[in-house]
């Protein structure tokens, strides 16, 4: 796990991520890639049979390895990346996410990764010395040092590792959905977040390169309970806001599979801007078919398949930010 979170500032340089990227979800794959200089990324869907996959740090996360395999190979072969290495992006309930605090933390990454599984072991319930741990330091001074740790299941990352091996790639970077999503936000400023899936409501505060909330809420199997699990969840999250910085927000950017207008319409907060990361696409859902799109703003020749289904671009747009 590599490079969790670096948005990008106004005229800096992109990192050293893969030029393409695949998401994985319950409801399929979503590849993406940067087809040469200066190009708009192009997009594929895949879907994945029901049950394919269930998303979790407790067990076994490929329900149907045969299927998930295949779904990574179509959606690549899609858009047809120039490289066999693409970032992993993950279901954010996969991958732990903690903003810990340290007095100080060794330079070197061989040197603070034991410190970071340490402190990791009374905060997780599975084995933090086999885990995958990823980090980055968000501020530091003399005396405080702040530090965004990821950290997953070492037999979880290994299933999804294999996965994407067997199809003929080699996973790079591996990102949660929620903090890749982060880096399509444009504002240095001090922003509100949400990323949403049918599993999770992720929140978030990022405050230029600083990250000052971070807050996953698995929802509800009912879909008539999310709404209101929804609605609790952004209060929360702009209450933390209100508190840190003195002043209700005033816009949320969102990323998720359903859509704004709905978004919004289950906040009922009138003094809420909801401003879509990235806007929704529809993607041919349809078993062992792919839909292929031009990114948001590129000609008006855009092609999308019928709307079986839909798919978040957030998350793979995010992880290419970071290319280089």
């Amino acid at each position: 796990m590599r490079s969790i979170f670096k948005k990008k500032t106004a005229g800096g340089q992109p990192g050293g991520r893969p030029r393409a990227a695949v998401e994985i979800a319950p409801e399929g794959v979503l590849a993406a890639a940067l087809p040469g200089p200066g190009a708009a990324p192009v997009y594929a869907f895949a879907a994945l049979p029901a049950g394919a996959l269930a998303p979790g740090i407790d067990g076994p996360n490929l329900r149907n390895l045969e299927a998930v395999t295949a779904a990574i190979r179509s959606a690549l072969g899609e858009v047809s990346p120039r490289t066999r290495a693409v970032t992993l992006v993950l279901p954010s309930t996969v991958i732990k996410v903690f903003i810990l605090d340290f007095d100080s933390l060794p330079g070197k990454a061989a040197e603070a990764i034991p410190v970071l599984r340490f402190r990791l072991r009374k905060m997780v319930s599975f084995d933090v010395e086999h885990a995958g741990v990823s980090y980055q330091v968000l501020s530091q001074n003399k005396t405080e040092c702040r530090v965004l740790t990821a950290v997953l299941p070492g037999p979880v990352l290994a299933e999804y590792e294999a996965a994407v091996r067997a199809a003929g790639y080699e996973p790079g970077a591996v990102l949660p959905s929620s903090l890749a999503a982060l880096e399509m936000i444009d504002s240095m400023e001090v922003a509100l977040g949400a990323n949403l899936s049918a599993l999770a409501l992720t929140t978030t505060i990022t405050n230029g390169q600083d990250l000052l909330l971070y807050r996953t809420l698995d929802l509800p199997e009912d879909p008539a309970l999310r709404a209101g699990d929804i609605q609790r969840g952004i209060a929360v999250a702009a209450a933390y806001y209100e508190d840190r910085l003195g002043a209700h927000p005033r816009r949320l950017h969102y990323a998720g599979i359903y859509p704004a207008a709905d978004f919004t319409a289950w906040l009922a907060d009138p003094e809420l801007e909801v401003v879509e990361l990235v806007p929704l696409t529809s993607l041919d859902a349809s078993p062992h078919r792919s839909g292929k799109h031009k990114s948001p703003g590129a000609d008006s020749d855009s092609e999308a398949a019928p709307a079986l289904g839909t798919a978040n671009l957030a998350g793979v747009a995010g992880a290419l930010a970071g290319a280089g």
